[in-house]
């Protein structure tokens, strides 16, 4: 990783656009970036990130200006100020904040006393739990009722029980003699079949003639 010290150049160190620095920038002077950064700034004065510019790297400076793209922390003991422009991905340390509407920032902002050159450590990504719908119950076929399973050949059937000394129904006791048959109905003589007599019919409010005999002495 390559060291650089930025001490004795001019007042401001300009990164170009097609500039490519890996490693670790310290300095007493202004630092203006225009191409891509990666590693660790420290700077006693003020780090300026143009539209154009790429710092990947924890930053310890005085004050900061990003108006490019900035993906880690910032530890400034003035300010730091983001414009429309900016885009940075990290947590701000620093007495006086400034976040121009417009701007994308995605971080904590702590507006406590700052150390000076005291470079901020990057912290450790906090693991989420994930939570997961429970999978909807599968609705599963009911299978149909069995039928009925048809008596194995040649099983007997169990006749009703029936209570000791007691008698069935339409049964005759042991050792009882048959009943005789039934009579045949009589036959009708003649005499039977003749008319019987009838009686007159007397109509209503007629009246009825008595005769009396009598008998000689």
């Amino acid at each position: 990783m390559a060291t650089k010290d930025l001490a004795g150049a001019s007042n401001n160190t300009v990164v170009g656009p097609s500039i490519l620095i890996s490693g670790r920038l310290t300095g007493d002077e202004d630092l203006t970036v225009r191409g891509r950064v990666e590693g660790e700034v420290t700077l006693s004065h003020t780090l300026i990130v143009e539209p154009s510019g790429v710092v990947k790297a924890n930053v310890a400076v005085k004050n900061a200006i990003v108006s490019g793209v900035v993906v880690g922390n910032i530890n400034a003991t003035e300010s730091v100020e983001l414009t429309r422009e900016g885009r940075m991905v990290g947590d701000i340390r620093a007495p006086r904040v400034i976040i121009v509407d417009g701007a994308s920032f995605r971080g904590r902002v702590d507006m406590g006393e700052v150390e000076p050159g005291r470079v901020p450590v990057a912290r450790p990504p906090v693991a989420r739990p994930t939570v997961r719908a429970a999978p909807a119950p599968v609705a599963r076929p009911t299978a149909p009722p069995a039928p009925p399973r048809p008596p194995a050949p040649g099983t007997a059937t169990a006749a009703p029980r029936v209570a000791a000394g007691a008698t069935p129904a339409g049964a005759r006791p042991a050792g009882a003699k048959p009943l005789p048959p039934p009579p045949p109905p009589a036959a009708k003589t003649a005499a039977d079949t003749r008319a019987a007599p009838v009686p007159p019919t007397v109509a209503a409010g007629a009246k009825k003639k008595v005769v009396l005999k009598k008998k000689g002495r």
